[in-house]
């Protein structure tokens, strides 16, 4: 598959504050589709794996709202980003929803996949 669109991508992760959808886009990479409710925090999904944060690789771009993304401890250990801005966010990160975010996420299939997978396995 070399493109996807909302309806097409299965998903692979759904909460109240969260849809995450994921599907193989060409090679080793995914494609993820992901809507998080202001104030989503995904820390608590991520405790238990190395840091208590998400240590796979992501590259994408914010489609709308604005979200923190803590890189370690302490007040200036996060990053925000918005509407209309590419991003890369390396291993080692916890994203937290300060408005109704919606994303589309590219990441290593295999790494991408452990990280769902313990998210499934906490619920």
């Amino acid at each position: 598959m070399t493109a996807t669109t909302w309806n097409e991508t299965p998903v692979a992760v759904r909460t109240d504050a969260a849809e995450l959808r994921r599907t193989e886009i060409g090679g080793d990479l995914s494609v993820a589709l992901i809507r998080l409710a202001k104030g989503a925090d995904m820390g608590p999904a991520l405790k238990g794996l190395p840091d208590d944060m998400c240590p796979c690789p992501h590259w994408g771009y914010m489609i709308e709202g604005r979200l923190k993304l803590r890189t370690g401890t302490g007040p200036e250990a996060y990053e925000t980003y918005e509407r209309g801005q590419a991003f890369y966010w390396p291993p080692g990160h916890v994203p937290e929803a300060l408005e109704d975010c919606q994303f589309v996420d590219f990441s290593p299939t295999k790494d991408f996949d452990r990280v769902i997978g313990h998210i499934n396995s906490q619920g």
